[in-house]
């Protein structure tokens, strides 16, 4: 049986008024996540704060990443990437408004994920 190719940038929409969120992969505890996202950010007064760590790498556009345990927020480029470990509230402050930013995600220790 052949193993399908897949591509991370395949089926982007031109227009993206909202964040899309696409599983590539999951396994029992981790999910493989496509991010894509277009001038987006965490709405004031919103943190994301996960039961699981998540692996997060820019692979391209740009992001302002703000870990609230952190007096100074993170300015991401594609290559970049991070450990947000389970428990830590970060938000992203905002993403290229000029070009779409698409994430890799890798969430681990999901009980979410069978």
């Amino acid at each position: 049986m052949p193993i399908p190719v897949d591509n991370l940038y395949k089926n982007i929409p031109e227009d993206v008024p909202n964040e899309l969120f696409k599983t590539l992969a999951e396994r029992k505890g981790v999910r493989v996540e496509r991010i894509v996202s277009d001038g987006h950010a965490t709405p004031n007064g919103e943190w994301y704060d996960q039961g699981w760590d998540e692996w997060v790498l820019l692979v391209s556009g740009g992001a302002t990443l703000l870990l609230d345990d952190s007096s100074a927020p993170m300015i991401l480029k594609p290559g970049d990437h991070i450990m947000i470990p389970a428990g830590c509230r970060h938000r992203v402050e905002q993403t290229d408004p000029l070009q779409k930013t698409v994430w890799l995600a890798v969430h681990f220790g999901n009980n979410n994920v069978e």
